[in-house]
């Protein structure tokens, strides 16, 4: 059936059976045996004329939809097997969000390359609702959002939650106090990360829902570069806690101060992806392995 279905798209697309014949290098009697052969099979007509013109039906209409997604899908196919052939290798992409791009992401990848070495791993960043896109129109295999994705199309595994923290230098001058509370960011000098992301819409919703109204001195688009000008500019920050690991705040003189508010703050890190699209059988073991490596106990 797959020879009469590329067969039946060319002449929707041509619009006309003299023009797919010449198209298809075929004899219009000879396409037209192959379309009434597809519709015997499909027990319905595919075509009705109005005029000279072809107008399909609207099974016909149904069925050129599924024939355009399997001609897609088998181009993928033979895609992904030459890449295969290719040194054995295959191309792989990953969308993540900037704020994951910078957190999860780093540790993901080096699980994923251990697991299947034969994989060329590419990484797109942009906004949550930007990946979700990049997924859907199948323009990256896999995402990385810090946010539950309800989508019918793909299929989201949530891995983690994920709160902000407070950063602070040593001997800040807010750590005389007993026990930080979340007023004590009123007026606080602090580097905030760009917005856009869900992690500065988050911070800014916590400053809305407390009145907060920080001194903000610098805004940045690098989790780095606000670790390593805290201290220069006596500023604290926010930050996700999935980014901080002990060796780092040690290299920067820094540390974290537990706070109740953030610790509500909270995101859940999922992978999604297209559940209708075929995986490397590689990546899907390991999407089940991260899983239950986060799953919790």
């Amino acid at each position: 059936m797959l020879e009469e279905l590329n067969m039946f798209t060319v002449v929707v697309e041509q619009s006309s059976m003299n023009k797919a014949s010449a198209a298809l290098n075929l004899s219009q009697p000879a396409l037209s045996r192959k379309i009434a052969k597809l519709e015997q099979e499909l027990g319905a007509l595919l075509f009705r004329r109005v005029g000279k013109r072809l107008e399909l039906t609207r099974i016909g209409q149904l069925t050129y939809d599924y024939a355009v997604e399997a001609r897609q899908q088998h181009l993928r196919f033979l895609k992904l097997l030459a890449e295969y052939k290719h040194a054995g290798r295959a191309t792989f992409t990953i969308g993540a969000s900037l704020t994951t791009l910078q957190t999860s992401l780093p540790d993901l990848i080096q699980a994923l390359t251990a697991r299947s070495p034969e994989l060329d791993i590419k990484a797109i960043t942009g906004k949550t609702h930007e990946i979700v896109t990049l997924i859907r129109d199948r323009k990256a295999d896999l995402g990385i959002v810090a946010s539950r994705i309800e989508d019918a199309q793909l299929t989201c595994v949530p891995l983690f939650d994920d709160h902000l923290v407070l950063v602070l230098p040593r001997n800040h001058f807010i750590m005389e106090k007993n026990a930080p509370v979340i007023t004590d960011l009123n007026g606080l000098p602090m580097i905030l990360f760009s917005k856009g992301t869900w992690y500065r819409i988050l911070t800014d919703e916590l400053f809305e829902k407390y009145r907060l109204l920080p001194d903000v001195r610098m805004e940045i688009d690098s989790f780095e570069a606000i670790l390593r000008l805290l201290h220069t500019c006596r500023a604290a920050t926010l930050l996700p806690k999935s980014y901080l690991r002990p060796q780092m705040l040690a290299d920067n003189d820094l540390q974290v101060v537990p706070i109740r508010e953030l610790e509500e703050s909270k995101r859940t890190t999922s992978l999604i992806y297209d559940q209708s699209d075929g995986f490397n059988p590689a990546v899907r073991r390991w999407i089940e392995e991260v899983a239950a490596q986060y799953k919790p106990v």
